[in-house]
């Protein structure tokens, strides 16, 4: 009577799990359809083609326990088949609810121009690097959520079940960076790393830089040598539009900015914020970048920093030009034996070469739809920085930045390859 009691509960929960995970299939619940039709074709139906998948394996499963509980399977294996499939049904939820709370950020269709824009972008910056280097960059999905930080999902990333890739790279961009938006340059920047397998050569070259200064701290940049590759990707391509934004997330009390917390993959805000503007000055000479080092330094002094983060501090500033050096002019095996500087030159996104570029264009410069497309990413360095440079005038400059950027997605949009089979 208690086995038959069994039989029937497992049977009964086997088919729980099963509804459950048939009521994932329709991927419009996860998103609205207006959201999805915010995404360029190829997105949209690389997505949703990776969301059924990950789906219909949950159902395979699911009909499998059902089967094998049908023809009297060990009762122990089936109740741990149930409890598998239970968390692999929690598992594909999350990661549908991920999806769909990012591209359900498009429902409101000035947002959706926004993030269109953003989405070009993103895939710009990757393109950049990784084309020169035979490597197809990944499409890009900008989503915008709370926080001070923007982070990443990477394209290629296995999921819950192992078998289903991620198909983009999720870009989580903060609404209060959505005026100054460079962060999504520091995360492609990771997704060119991991496809590039730069980030280990860099700590190495990191760590061999600073050992005879300091082993403790070659070993510290040598952890953070997956940050410190992303930050220098977005210098590379904006120059020093990312530096403004970046002190504005990693700013705080002087406790804070010196903290170093072992284990974050991140330095310490203070030196981050120095080194950043140290490629500037390495690449471009003074400017702006230094009224944000000036401003840190005084705010922050190091004086103020607990004695072994201020050796760390110390040491640090000591190697910065070695560091710049190692970064952007040292030549990698990871980028086909050349430096990142040849690859992409950070000059193109030099303050000079942004006011030529501006003078050339005349009135045409935010109108044009083959400026936006040949120079996308100066464009978007020259109009993120105006607000900083002009703060009393900053409504009028975010304005002008997010109608251009709708335009660069709309051009998008407009020469994507026709696909007449059904989304």
């Amino acid at each position: 009577m208690t086995d038959d009691a069994g039989a029937r509960q497992t049977a009964a929960e086997i088919a729980h799990w099963l509804l459950a995970a048939q009521g994932l299939a329709d991927l419009d619940d996860a998103a609205a359809p207006e959201a999805w039709a915010g995404l360029e074709t190829y997105l949209r139906r690389g997505l949703r083609d990776r969301m059924a998948g990950m789906v219909a394996a949950l159902v395979q499963e699911a009909r499998g326990l059902q089967r094998l509980a049908a023809n009297g399977a060990d009762p122990a294996a089936t109740r741990a088949g149930v409890l598998r499939l239970r968390q692999r049904y929690l598992q594909a939820e999350t990661v549908l609810d991920f999806y769909g709370d990012a591209i359900n950020s498009r429902s409101n269709p000035a947002l959706r121009g926004l993030l269109r824009g953003l989405d070009t972008l993103a895939g710009d910056s990757m393109a950049a690097i990784l084309g020169p280097l035979g490597i197809e960059a990944p499409p890009a999905l900008v989503y915008v959520d709370k926080g001070l930080g923007a982070s990443i999902l990477r394209a290629g990333i296995r999921l819950w079940d192992h078998a289903h890739p991620s198909p983009a790279a999720a870009i989580k961009l903060t609404r209060h960076n959505l005026s100054h938006p460079t962060a999504i340059l520091h995360e492609t920047g990771h997704q060119v790393a991991h496809l590039t397998g730069w980030t280990g050569e860099l700590a190495d070259a990191l760590h061999d830089a600073l050992v005879p200064r300091s082993a403790d701290v070659a070993r510290l940049w040598r952890s953070w040598a997956g940050e410190v590759a992303a930050d220098v990707h977005a210098f590379a391509l904006a120059g020093w539009a990312p530096v403004f934004a970046l002190s504005t997330v990693v700013d705080g009390t002087t406790e804070e900015v010196f903290r170093i917390r072992y284990g974050d993959p991140h330095p310490f805000g203070w030196i981050r914020v120095l080194f950043n503007a140290a490629l500037c000055r390495s690449w471009y000479g003074g400017g702006p970048w230094d009224d944000v080092a000036r401003a840190w330094w005084q705010r922050h002094p190091i004086a103020r920093a607990d004695p072994d983060t201020r050796l760390v501090a110390r040491v640090s500033v000591d190697a910065l030009a070695d560091l710049v050096e190692v970064c952007t002019r040292r030549p990698m095996r990871a980028l086909r034996g050349a430096p990142l500087s040849a690859v992409v030159d950070p000059r193109a996104a030099a303050p000079d070469r942004l006011r030529d570029l501006q003078r050339q264009a005349g009135g045409t410069l935010l109108t044009s739809s083959y400026l936006r497309r040949r120079h996308s990413l100066q464009l978007f360095a020259l109009l993120s920085t105006r607000a900083v440079l002009d703060p009393a005038n900053a409504e009028a400059h975010r304005g002008r930045l997010r109608a251009w950027l709708r335009d660069v997605g709309a051009d998008a949009v407009a020469v994507a390859p026709t696909d007449t089979r059904a989304a």
